[in-house]
């Protein structure tokens, strides 16, 4: 029945275990995740869920009215990948269970503990397509580019142009990482601004996009696991969610910036540049198996329809993004063949937060001053 909440779409994801190393979620993880999501739906703390995965991150994407940042949604998230750890993951010892569990006890929201998250509270409209990325192997700056093209580049989003409702622009809000800081930036009026903070996605996120008008439009999570736990403990593996149609980006604009695969930071050991390499989940493309990687992305298409998630659509499953990937796989070739040399390799800055830092400790007494 109609209701006059607004409508939340929470995606809350957590590394809690492998199958064969960083490759792929068991079935059995999937399974205890969806067992405490229907119980959450019947008591009716969620009115909808799906549970998925990405290579070997379990994803939870939930339906509710309690708003952004609801202590108990995000109570069941971290409930529940604690669930999957102890009831799954160690026992079958599947690799680095708990993974991305930073903390021994919840604290009010998973921000700060090691898990992923992005949430959008919104009206609901007339009809309300959204799109859910989830990528693998990569940080939360990956979307930088792509929600550039979306929501600020006439030449991949024709609506800019030619569709009155999209033509007033949209206001980016941008965090910088290392400061724990965040902007406001208006489009087309600032987007050299804009362009000056997210061409850097290794400080840089966008994490939250509205209409000129306050329309909420799209959401992305931006923690890094690195600067939580102060060492190198896997990647971020983002999540971001997008709304389309209807005085907002269609969903082929939507999907279009993954046409190009751009390098972003992570693939194997979180210490590489790679593609960004648009998959389906049908084929089961999602495992990281190629130098555990290449870095990857999912796209499942939903309808909101009072608070339920209708589908999911799996938007990649096209042969039309098959040169994106073949694209891919040959970025992904030029790429490994520079070896553990730069570009290949990490910049210093980002490698500070990898296992690097362990062997230039060992070396740094042995550097002698040139005379």
């Amino acid at each position: 029945m109609p209701s006059e909440k607004k409508t939340t779409i929470s995606v809350i994801k957590a590394d809690v275990g492998s199958l064969a190393g960083h490759h792929i979620t068991h079935p059995k993880q999937l399974e205890v995740a969806r067992q405490h999501l229907e119980q959450a739906r019947e008591e009716s703390l969620i009115v909808d869920f799906h549970v998925t995965h990405c290579g070997d991150d379990l994803e939870l994407i939930m339906s509710h009215q309690r708003g952004e940042n609801d202590m108990v949604i995000h109570e069941l998230a971290w409930n529940t990948f604690i669930d999957v750890t102890e009831k799954v993951s160690r026992p079958l010892k599947l690799y680095a269970a708990g993974q991305d569990l930073l903390a021994d006890a919840f604290s009010g929201n998973v921000k700060g503990l090691g898990p992923g998250s992005a949430e959008l509270e919104f009206e609901e409209r007339v009809s309300d397509p959204l799109v859910v990325f989830l990528a693998d192997k990569t940080a939360p700056g990956a979307w930088n580019l792509p929600l550039y093209k979306i929501f600020a580049d006439p030449f991949n989003t024709a609506g800019l142009i030619i569709d009155p409702s999209l033509h007033g622009g949209f206001i980016f809000e941008v965090l910088d990482t290392h400061e724990g800081l965040s902007v406001k930036l208006k489009c087309p009026e600032e987007i050299y601004d804009l362009l000056a903070l997210i061409g850097d996605p290794n400080r840089y996120v966008i994490s939250k996009i509205s209409r000129n008008d306050g329309l909420p439009a799209a959401a992305a999570s931006t923690s890094k696991l690195s600067m939580i736990a102060g060492r190198y403990v896997g990647k971020d593996d983002p999540v971001c969610i997008v709304r389309a149609q209807n005085g907002l980006p269609a969903v082929g604009e939507v999907l279009e910036p993954f046409a190009f695969p751009h390098l972003v930071p992570g693939w194997m050991r979180g210490s590489h540049h790679g593609p960004l390499m648009p998959v389906s989940y049908s084929d089961s493309q999602n495992k990281c198996t190629r130098f555990d990687g290449p870095p990857r992305v999912v796209a499942l298409g939903f309808q909101i329809a009072n608070a339920s998630l209708v589908g999911p659509a799996d938007l990649f499953d096209d042969p039309a993004f098959d040169k994106a990937r073949d694209k891919a796989n040959d970025l992904a070739d030029y790429l490994r063949l520079h070896g553990p040399f730069v570009p290949h390799r990490l910049g210093p800055e980002e490698m500070e937060y990898t296992t690097l830092t362990g062997v230039l400790d060992k070396l740094k007494n042995r550097f002698q001053k040139i005379q």
